[in-house]
């Protein structure tokens, strides 16, 4: 039992839980239960599919606690400061970008798939720091911190694209209820309202008509995020949004991302071939994540640095950055995500997942290698 325990409480844990999750879901779509797991996540329950449920509800669980870590961040974290925020803001920019350009290489960005530009744009945090805690202390704290930065900006990014390019058709009767909503939530921050329940209560609201007017619902996470006090008042101790983000932690580390792994990684092979690897789609997601995010971060971090504008981060050496560059291609969470709502087409949403797989199994292997391979200690 204390070793599950300690297991449970080590960094690597969330990533290996959700691979192992997400291999679950492979294996389960692909054996003589298959069925039976396809049959469940089709199935409907108070008007919507378990996998629309997962999607859509259980994932505003996640993007509640993306938003609450980054508003922490951006004022009390490791992007509290422009000087912080800089490097890993503009690797995040580049990050998204470059991946973005050599998926459009594959599918034109008129053609029919043009819509899964945004797929290979997402970094893991979950993988690429449970890669990084494998290397214990041959990766140097400060890129640890600068993986954990680009990973929120990255995240920040991705919930605006997501909110711009992948909203369906808008029905603003809904939207006008989800910012008078909104507005509730913001007039109990100003008015240090401390107390959980109106927030939960506001935040299913905003939720549900988040849902009716066609912006995905998993926004309203972020939003309500966003509305949840920082400040420490006497009354209140530990501020609302530490006890929430500590509250969700292991939640979302160990049941909401796992539960979305399995669910959204079950891929049926019965139709696949040797041609579905070098189907556009899946070449333009693997390749963009593999090449695409280690051209565009440590591309970034090179021309930064060599026109003065930034340093390396302390104690670290260029192939140390090179091998962190690699990991940020490890796009399982959100890429999944983004696929699911970038393809209606089951075909093309299996062949998003499969490159989602290749691109990130590619980055995470040769990114903990070179990690394992680079000087403890930096050297110029």
């Amino acid at each position: 039992m204390q070793k599950i325990i300690h297991f449970f409480r080590s960094e690597p844990a969330a990533g290996i839980v959700l691979m192992l999750a997400a291999l679950s879901g492979m294996v389960a779509a692909n054996a003589p239960v298959s069925a039976a797991y396809f049959g469940v996540m089709n199935g409907y329950v108070a008007g919507l599919s378990v996998l629309h449920w997962i999607n859509d509800g259980l994932m505003a669980v996640f993007f509640l606690y993306v938003g609450l870590e980054v508003k922490r961040e951006l004022l009390q974290g490791e992007l509290d400061s422009n000087s912080k925020r800089f490097l890993p803001a503009l690797s995040a920019f580049a990050g998204l970008a470059a991946p973005a350009l050599i998926y459009l290489l594959f599918n034109s960005a008129d053609g029919p798939t043009a819509d899964g530009w945004a797929i290979p744009a997402a970094t893991d945090i979950a993988f690429a720091l449970g890669v990084l805690a494998l290397l214990g202390r041959r990766v140097p704290v400060s890129l640890k911190i600068f993986l954990t930065a680009l990973a929120i900006m990255d995240d920040l990014a991705v919930i605006v694209i997501i909110a711009l390019f992948y909203t369906e058709q808008i029905a603003w009767p809904y939207l006008a209820l989800a910012a008078v909503t909104f507005g509730a939530l913001v007039y109990c921050n100003l008015k240090d309202c401390i107390r959980s329940t109106p927030y939960l209560l506001l935040g299913l609201l905003l939720w549900f008509f988040f849902l009716k007017s066609g912006i995905h619902a998993t926004l309203a996470g972020v939003l309500l995020a966003f509305t949840v006090p920082l400040r420490v008042t006497a009354a209140a101790g530990e501020p609302p949004l530490l006890k929430w983000e500590h509250g969700l932690e292991k939640w979302v580390a160990f049941l909401v991302v796992p539960v979305f792994g399995f669910a959204n990684a079950g891929v049926s092979f019965d139709n696949f071939s040797a041609e579905t690897l070098f189907s556009p789609v899946v070449l333009g997601i693997a390749l963009g994540l593999f090449l695409g995010k280690q051209l565009g971060i440590f591309g970034t971090v090179w021309l930064a640095v060599k026109l003065g504008w930034a340093k390396l981060p302390h104690g670290a050496s260029w192939l140390q950055v090179y091998g962190v560059s690699l990991l940020c291609g490890i796009g399982f969470t959100m890429s999944l995500f983004i696929g699911l709502l970038a393809f209606d087409d089951p075909v093309l949403q299996d062949y998003s997942k499969v490159g989602v797989f290749l691109g990130s199994l590619l980055a995470g292997l040769t990114g903990y290698a070179v990690l394992r391979l680079a000087p403890a200690k930096k050297t110029e």
